[in-house]
């Protein structure tokens, strides 16, 4: 709010009042605990660039949510005016000449006035300066939309291995790509070194790198040629774990690491963990160090968001997060005979080369005819031919299907067929937008029909492109919890469902979990680590999840 401020009064030219909001509104990012503790304390003037004034609009704010100063100020421009100052080279005189001028009160408005060629018409633009505004929103159209998870960490990964390549081996991807957050803003990458004029010139040298936004020796910014912005900060070697763990966040997480430093008489930043006048370093190149001198377990980054593992790990309760070693076969995998782009015998191979100890073959049932779902008869050929092929490579193949959840609840193929299946994974695949106590109630009456094992991808979301449809997932998992179905984590990038949240539900109903890729392809197979990713945000552990049995106590849990 007070950020807002200070582009209000840019806009209305009062450069005093806008430096005075800018330097209150950076105090307070700085601070180690909240405000409202601070305003408890009396200690709010306290805080440099607080003044009288400030102090009363922070009081107000705190105390109602809002400031009737700032919805006044609000109210003398539209909205979208000062959305236009995101531009580079566009300022508040400018915005404001847009607005009174032209009429413009938003960014598109503003895309149609420079595409129309309205804007070089005004006194002190140009042709030049119409181009550099058009250039300036395609690029903040670009950082508006999240990358999906998937995409972030293909890019970051390739920036880490580039940049190691130039004898930088303290660099690693951080931000929110680290604790696997589904969608992804900028590309975030710390580098450890003494050395950050090489560092810097190392990633600037990135191929995909075809812009420098800032260059420095501590941070510089590229854009990549997709339009990605990506990050880099270069922090001294010694300073390299307590840089990794601030980097990384979250800032809910950091704030309370910072908060036990200091009562514990230490002063916690990007550089280490120091002693009370923060002047020796007592911790900084190992981030687990940083944990265990503040009688904590080390965090993994994916639990990193204040839901509580702050004080589990003081309690030494953190759960042995899933990893990949941990997974032993995926169950959710199509082949050429629905949609697949690989054979039967091709998925079970790969399946062999990545370590498995089985694989589950799940074409989609009849009714989805857009994926050439199999008729009962297709499918009952391929159950013996799965058997077939399972001896022929002495390897575990699990003939199961990924069958359809009707509008009315029922499954898409008839029951004597669905017995001879080593297991269902049921799925909706139609009729998305039927209201929250219809579709759970559909999908109940599945579960309720004793032959699923797994409800796969269960809020049926497409990131980025559809919303979760309505649906009372708790009453779900309730059901699920006493028919004994597991819930599907789906690894597929687009999915990534159950969530997080939706993970930690399902441990504490007691309901098992299945990590799976819902691959089309052999390379499909790899996206497993987004599925446990998503597990281990939701403190899920290898006892949690169906697929971290071995083959003969899988085949017994799916029986039963």
């Amino acid at each position: 709010m007070l950020h807002e401020f200070a582009d209000l009064m840019d806009m209305h030219g009062d450069i005093f009042r806008r430096n005075a909001y800018r330097r209150a509104a950076r105090s307070i990012e700085a601070l180690d605990q909240s405000i409202e503790e601070i305003i408890r304390e009396g200690r709010l003037r306290q805080i440099p660039g607080i003044g009288e004034g400030i102090a009363s609009i922070l009081m107000e704010i705190v105390e109602s949510g809002t400031s009737k100063e700032l919805e006044r100020l609000r109210r003398t421009f539209p909205p979208g005016v000062a959305e236009m100052m995101r531009i580079p080279d566009v300022g508040p005189r400018s915005a404001v000449k847009f607005y009174h001028e032209l009429g413009i009160t938003n960014l598109e408005e503003l895309k149609d006035a420079a595409e129309d060629g309205r804007i070089r018409k005004l006194s002190g633009f140009g042709e030049r300066s119409e181009a550099n505004i058009l250039r300036g929103i395609r690029l903040i159209e670009q950082q508006g939309s999240r990358m999906l998870l998937s995409d972030a960490l293909s890019k970051g990964s390739a920036i880490v291995e580039h940049i190691r390549s130039y004898g930088f081996p303290l660099v690693s991807v951080a931000g929110s790509m680290r604790r696997m957050m589904e969608t992804i803003g900028d590309v975030d990458i710390l580098v450890g070194t003494s050395h950050s004029v090489d560092a810097m010139e190392a990633f600037i040298a990135f191929p995909n790198a075809v812009d420098i936004i800032v260059r420095g020796e501590s941070k510089t910014s590229v854009r990549l040629s997709d339009g990605t912005q990506a990050d880099m900060r270069v922090v001294p070697e010694i300073s390299h774990g307590a840089a990794l763990q601030y980097f990384t966040g979250s800032k809910e997480h950091n704030v309370k690491l910072r908060r036990i430093a200091i009562n514990k008489g230490l002063r916690l930043n990007e550089y280490g963990l120091f002693d009370s006048a923060g002047v020796n370093l007592v911790a900084g190149l190992k981030e687990d160090e940083i944990y265990r001198l503040l009688d904590l377990q080390p965090i993994p980054p994916e639990l990193r968001e204040d839901r509580g593992e702050i004080e589990a790990a003081a309690r030494n309760q953190l759960p042995r997060l899933v990893t990949q070693r941990d997974i032993r076969g995926d169950l959710h995998v199509h082949t050429i005979l629905s949609d697949g782009h690989d054979t039967m015998r091709e998925m079970a191979m790969a399946a062999m080369k990545r370590g498995y100890d089985y694989v589950g073959l799940t074409d989609h049932s009849a009714s989805l005819r857009i994926a050439n779902g199999l008729d009962v008869d297709e499918l009952l050929t391929s159950l013996e031919q799965a058997r077939q092929l399972s001896n022929e490579l002495n390897f575990p193949i699990m003939r199961g299907a990924e069958v359809d959840i009707l509008e009315d609840g029922t499954l898409d193929y008839p029951d004597e067929v669905l017995d001879q299946l080593d297991y269902v994974i049921a799925s909706v695949h139609s009729r998305f937008k039927m209201s929250i106590d219809q579709m759970t109630e559909r999908i109940i009456y599945a579960i309720k029909s004793g032959k699923m094992q797994i409800l796969g991808h269960p809020t049926g979301r497409l990131l980025g492109r559809r919303e979760a449809y309505a649906i009372d997932l708790d009453a779900v998992m309730e059901e699920a919890a006493r028919h004994g179905v597991a819930m599907e984590v789906n690894g597929f990038p687009e999915r990534l469902d159950l969530n997080d949240m939706g993970c930690r539900r399902a441990k504490e109903k007691g309901i098992m979990v299945v990590l799976n890729t819902d691959a089309h392809s052999e390379e499909g197979l790899d996206n497993m680590h987004l599925a446990i990713g998503t597990a281990r945000r939701g403190w899920l552990e290898p006892e949690n999840i169906l697929n971290c049995l071995p083959y003969p106590d899988i085949k017994d849990a799916l029986a039963r």
